[in-house]
């Protein structure tokens, strides 16, 4: 039985990930809208592939009217998008007291507010566009800390906690009926060569000591670690979004699995040791 290609919109699709799976969705012969701040990051792909197969847009998530644009013509252009990846993103990171304020909120208007807006644009489209008989995937591009926090991400690891209580609110507000379904994927230690998306606050002198975690993070940040392979996490993305009842977390990648499950117990375990202290506390 032959089945039409599927139409993915990518955010952030010239490096990293949204590279990665731009790569694969082309190569597995769907079609791609991979949008990106530097369009012409993606010349490479453009040079072998046609525009029935591979649509490149401009698009700075944080310009709700460039967001805005980039549906109309996937609209314009294909008719239908069964797939939204909102990946588009940045890392602000450095000690709580070392970050500036200006680059944090940078980093909240692209990886928060610029995946708002993504998704407002996306679930709209999926619900009046693409209509019920087609509905729509929603994969939200979160990280494993904003799952659980740790030092140096302080900022940025709110900015993802942030997306996900949003992504999960969503979830459980769609109507069945639209058939939109959104998962928030989670990776951890993979080596994308995100680098570039990277700034540094200046060390703040109370966090000198160089045994501290954050310190050494800053210290080793870029260096090699083992980690997991970029580019089966990014076909673990595509393949994803097949799966006929995907999962709301998809924690990716060895270090994810490990993280993910260290913070589900510890919340456990801490809730169980101090529940007797809610006992009694009912007004009925």
């Amino acid at each position: 039985m032959m089945t039409s290609p599927k139409i993915w919109f990518i955010t952030g699709a010239s490096s990293g990930f949204g590279r990665l799976l731009t790569e694969i969705i082309l190569e597995k012969g769907d079609i791609a809208i991979a949008t990106a701040r530097r369009p012409d990051a993606l010349n490479d792909l453009t040079s072998q592939y046609p525009k029935g197969r591979l649509l490149v847009l401009k698009l700075d998530v944080t310009k709700p009217e460039e967001i805005t644009d980039a549906f109309s013509q996937a609209k314009s252009t294909f008719g239908r998008i069964d797939v939204v990846v909102s990946n588009a993103a940045f890392a602000a990171l450095g000690e709580v007291e070392a970050v500036r304020e200006e680059d944090a909120r940078a980093m909240f208007e692209t990886n928060f507010w610029g995946a708002m807006h993504v998704t407002r644009e996306a679930v709209k489209f999926f619900r009046e566009v693409n209509g019920p008989s087609v509905g729509g995937r929603l994969l939200q591009v979160s990280s494993i800390v904003g799952i659980t926090g740790g030092p140096g991400l302080g900022f940025y690891s709110a900015s993802k906690c942030a997306l996900e209580g949003l992504t999960e609110s969503l979830a459980a507000e769609l109507d069945p009926a639209w058939n939109i379904k959104a998962t928030l994927i989670e990776p951890a230690s993979f080596e994308t060569g995100g680098q570039s998306k990277v700034i540094w606050g200046t060390p703040h002198p109370a966090y000198s000591n160089p045994a501290l975690p954050a310190t050494q993070m800053r210290n080793t940040f870029g260096q090699y670690r083992p980690g997991s392979d970029a580019r089966k996490g990014a076909e673990a993305f595509y393949n994803i979004a097949l799966v006929d009842k995907p999962p709301l977390h998809f924690p990716i990648g060895k270090k994810a699995i490990q993280f993910t499950k260290h913070k589900a117990n510890q919340l456990l375990a801490e809730t169980e040791e101090y529940a007797s202290w809610s006992d009694n506390m009912s007004t009925e």
